[in-house]
């Protein structure tokens, strides 16, 4: 494998990511009527493969075993004439995820653990293909993370109720359009409006959100919390 083709930074993971996850958006949108007609039934499995080169191909599974790359759904074919044509792209679209992710954590493995909380960061920025092919807006109709607290855009807690930020670089142009359904959250600081442009932090005690410069909390900090006190709260507990 050239060095070209292996990618080790985070910076190049992501562009190597980036290309193939276009490659394949291309091949479920604007090229699909030749990728239908590729994936013939009456052939044996077939993959769909994205290149780094952002060209897409239709394929049989390499035969090495195990191969140089994580390999992506097989026979994609079979399910094409026995489904509504959207459900299969939908079904193909949901494992492609699932194989870019693969890929870029297969490149990623040599990575510490902040390089790939980086990676997976920039990763999640980005709508994913099945939400490109349904057109599912993110964010959108999610169930919470934990129980109790509020969902928005690409805010996540862990398990351990770890904050995470909020993306003010989705993609998807759909986005922009579901602030306005957004916007009945307000900065328990300030009292502004929810703003897709703007880092925001929820407490995990009274699970306020808050503008992260209202309470002079940077996106680089919030990754480092384990468990967010607002000030109010925060002053709560001395007291």
């Amino acid at each position: 494998m050239s060095a070209a083709s292996n990618p080790r930074t985070v910076e190049e993971i992501f562009k190597d990511f980036s290309a193939r996850r276009a490659a394949i958006i291309r091949a479920l949108t604007s090229d699909v009527d030749e990728f239908y007609g590729l994936c013939d039934p009456e052939k044996e499995n077939l993959c769909l493969y994205g290149h780094p080169n952002e060209i897409w191909e239709v394929n049989l599974p390499a035969e090495e075993v195990p191969p140089e790359l994580p390999e992506p759904a097989l026979g994609i074919n079979f399910a094409r004439d026995g489904m509504n044509q959207r459900d299969w792209l939908s079904l193909v679209a949901v494992h492609s995820d699932c194989w870019l992710l693969s890929v870029a954590f297969y490149f990623g493995a040599r990575l510490n653990r902040n390089e790939r909380k980086r990676l997976f960061s920039l990763i999640n920025e980005l709508p994913t293909v099945f939400e490109i092919i349904t057109e599912r807006k993110p964010g959108k109709d999610m169930p919470s993370v934990d129980s109790g607290s509020k969902f928005r855009g690409s805010a996540k807690r862990t398990s351990e109720g770890q904050v995470k930020r909020i993306s003010s670089k989705m993609e998807d142009e759909s986005y922009e359009a579901d602030e306005d359904e957004q916007g009945e959250t307000l900065c328990g600081s300030c009292g502004g409006n929810y703003s897709a442009d703007e880092f925001w932090i929820c407490c995990d005690i009274c699970e306020k959100w808050f503008h992260g410069k209202c309470v002079k909390i940077t996106p680089a900090k919030a990754e480092s919390i384990k468990q967010y006190k607002c000030p109010s709260c925060s002053m709560k507990r001395r007291s």
